[in-house]
């Protein structure tokens, strides 16, 4: 998902501006297929939603010779590919409704600054809530409301959601 963001954006964009995006698609994927593309955990920083494993990686928290592979941290608080645009097809990870979410989001958002992403995730998205200086999870049940659902549908979505990560670990920990 980064990588082809920042493909999109010519190579290099605001880590800021890439986690706005990276959320923004995953939400737009939940409205759509009630699942997000990321399957990373949500949380509300100060600066909005976050991808909580991904801003690790950016940050250098997780270290990762995949992730490192496609992007590296920059001055600034800037990311890049670390490959050329022609290895952008190596991301058959993303199925066609992923890229074509992708392309959604970035047609509505990529013009955008990154602040005005942050302002536009702060005033637009209910289920981020300031927690001051810390993070707080955002519950994906909190998400579907916010997308309009009722209490019951957002209540067995995000449970849904709950089994098919906890069927995931599992599986993996047989691997």
């Amino acid at each position: 998902m980064a990588a082809y963001f920042l493909q999109r954006r010519g190579g290099r964009m605001a880590y800021i501006k890439l986690m706005k995006l990276l959320y923004l698609a995953d939400r737009e994927s939940m409205d759509r297929y009630s699942s997000p593309i990321s399957h990373d955990s949500h949380v509300s920083m100060a600066q909005g939603p976050v991808l909580s494993a991904t801003l690790n990686l950016i940050t250098g928290q997780i270290q990762s010779p995949i992730w490192r592979s496609w992007v590296t941290s920059e001055a600034q608080f800037e990311v890049s590919l670390t490959r050329g645009p022609t290895d952008i097809e190596e991301l058959d990870e993303l199925s066609d409704a992923d890229i074509e979410i992708m392309d959604h989001v970035w047609d509505q958002f990529g013009r955008m600054k990154r602040w005005e992403l942050v302002d536009y995730t702060h005033d637009h998205l209910p289920e981020w809530i300031d927690p001051g200086r810390s993070s707080t999870p955002i519950n994906p049940r909190a998400v579907f409301r916010a997308l309009g659902k009722d209490e019951n549908q957002a209540e067995a979505l995000a449970r849904e959601l709950f089994e098919r990560k906890s069927l995931g670990r599992a599986v993996s920990e047989l691997i």
